[in-house]
């Protein structure tokens, strides 16, 4: 059978309308399931970020007055220090506890069902630490953090993936980033719940945990009614009806047909993909290096030094000559900051590419870091130098949102096939919790003993981290799995044949192209078999 090039443009022609006609926004059912999920879950993560800075002081009289009472002596100050970190970093155990579990969970109950149980852990999280003054226990509220960590832990896994599968492709990255917008709106919104005239008093704090419960409730009541997502009930249930009634209600049409055709013929060709475990990916010479740069990007995430800056603002304004009246109105602008950056990467990524975020990301933050040291040790000589200070912090977190901040995600879905993909992320998640705990326990040591000079500790690590990324890392906007993996095998010593993507892959990525475009590829190529087929 032969075609000449006027088949084809009829082919290309038939393309564009059939585009034209499936090519929907957003519908208002998407829009529901997105700021629902957002708010009951990154929101959730991004408000216990803030939410312990405003109330620290109170907190540890708290602990305090709770030890004194129950043992009848005075304690040391390193005692309440350690016991203040560990009620700041506990979260972060919770959240790789919550990361191990959302994979049996989204599999076997739903990503929709498995965020509805989730709120569970918000709303009795929320109780806990709410009720811990009334008790006299901060045991209570070292356990509501570790259970509201857990709840981070799963929500910032099974929300992306739930909204993920229930979106067109053509607004999937814009409906993800719902995701990384709503954590920030979550800080600036603890920031302003644990300003004095709000909740950041003494008779008060406990109120600002207690409204975790608050966005757990309005997820459990809102997104009962929209349903799970398709994929999930295609692949896991072989449900079809559920699933198509699904895409129905989500990309408001009723034809749906072309979606669950391409659903099915998925799960056709990944029957037999052999998912790599953990160990096998370490020892994978092939992805040797995409594993390294995973735990590096992941590893300076939190390490760089903003989650200090996160849980220690009102310290460090302090340290900074600010006067503690107004540290936490200079607070709320560094979580605006931390939001206008986050757009601005949204809109960016796309066009400057993952590196250069990266790269000049970290670059600045070194910058503004060592910035941030010479203010601080020259505030009792130069009276303007204190609103330099706050200039450094401002930048220190603009530069992490726009690059840092999110990238490292990013990247950990594109340096890997469908195969190591999970155990990428599984590796990635657990670097991930272990840093924010290590940073949360021992930075107030480390800035007692270090004094200003301990940001230039993370200043190191910044620069490290971009000579790194320069050297290592190549560009992967709008790579293939497959040229990603053949720009890392030089430095993985390892012939292209090896690098190139499995047969599953092969026929992840044919599924992409439609019948219209394999008819327009095999005409191409001189072959005849795939028209044939089609017709």
């Amino acid at each position: 059978m032969q075609t000449n090039d006027g088949d084809i443009n009829n082919c290309i022609k038939i393309r564009t309308v059939d585009n034209m006609k499936t090519k929907q926004g957003l519908t208002c059912h998407l829009v529901i399931a997105s700021l629902a999920g957002a708010f009951g879950s990154s929101f959730l993560y991004g408000y216990n970020l803030s939410v312990v800075n405003a109330p620290a002081v109170y907190i540890q009289a708290f602990c305090n007055e709770s030890l004194t009472r129950r043992y009848g002596t005075d304690n040391e100050t390193k005692s309440i220090t350690l016991l203040w970190s560990i009620i700041v970093s506990i979260c972060a155990i919770g959240g790789l506890v919550g990361a191990f579990i959302v994979t049996p969970s989204v599999k076997y109950l739903g990503r929709k069902c498995t965020l509805l149980l989730n709120n569970g852990f918000a709303i009795l999280a929320a109780l806990l630490m709410y009720l811990s003054e009334t008790a006299d226990s901060f045991e209570m509220l070292i356990l509501g953090r570790f259970i509201i960590g857990v709840n981070g832990g799963i929500a910032l896994s099974a929300l992306p993936m739930y909204l993920g599968e229930i979106s067109q492709k053509h607004i999937r990255g814009s409906l993800g980033q719902v995701t990384s917008i709503f954590i920030c709106v979550g800080v600036f919104v603890g920031q302003v719940l644990g300003l004095p005239e709000m909740l950041g008093k003494e008779s008060s704090w406990p109120l600002l945990f207690g409204l975790n419960a608050v966005p757990a409730v309005i997820q459990l009541i809102v997104l009962p009614f929209l349903p799970e997502s398709p994929q999930y009930l295609l692949f896991e249930k072989n449900d079809i009806s559920r699933a198509k009634k699904a895409f129905q209600v989500f990309h408001g049409k009723e034809d749906v047909t072309q979606e669950l055709e391409e659903i099915q013929a998925e799960r056709k060709a990944q029957r037999h993909i052999r998912l790599v475990s953990v160990l096998e990916l370490l020892r994978k010479r092939s992805a040797r290096w995409q594993v390294i740069t995973v735990i590096v990007t992941m590893t300076c995430y939190q390490l760089c030094g903003l989650n200090a800056i996160w849980f220690y603002t009102n310290s460090i304004f302090k340290e900074a000559g600010i006067n503690k009246d107004y540290a936490p109105y200079i607070t709320l602008s560094t979580g605006a900051t931390e939001i206008i950056a986050a757009i601005a990467s949204c809109l960016t990524i796309e066009r400057l590419g993952r590196r250069s975020l990266l790269i000049s990301g970290f670059g600045f933050m070194s910058l503004f870091f060592g910035l941030l040291t010479i203010s601080l040790n020259l505030q009792n000589k130069v009276y303007w130098m204190p609103y330099v200070s706050v200039v450094s912090i401002l930048g220190v977190i603009a530069s992490f949102c726009i690059g840092p901040g999110g990238v490292p995600f990013i990247l950990t879905g594109e340096m890997f096939d469908h195969a190591c993909r999970p155990s990428a992320f599984m590796i990635g998640g657990t670097v991930l919790w272990l840093s924010n705990f290590s940073v949360g326990l021992l930075f107030p040591f480390i800035q007692r003993n270090l004094g200003s000079f301990c940001f230039l500790l993370f200043a190191a690590i910044c620069i490290l981290a971009s000579l790194y990324l320069c050297i290592i890392l190549p560009e992967t906007k709008n790579k293939t799995f497959a040229q990603i993996y053949q720009s890392f095998a030089k430095i993985n010593k390892v012939s292209e044949l090896e690098t190139e993507p499995n047969e599953a892959l092969e026929n992840e990525l044919h599924l992409r192209m439609t019948p219209v475009e394999n008819l327009v590829k095999s005409n191409v190529n001189g072959s005849s078999d795939n028209i044939e087929s089609i017709s």
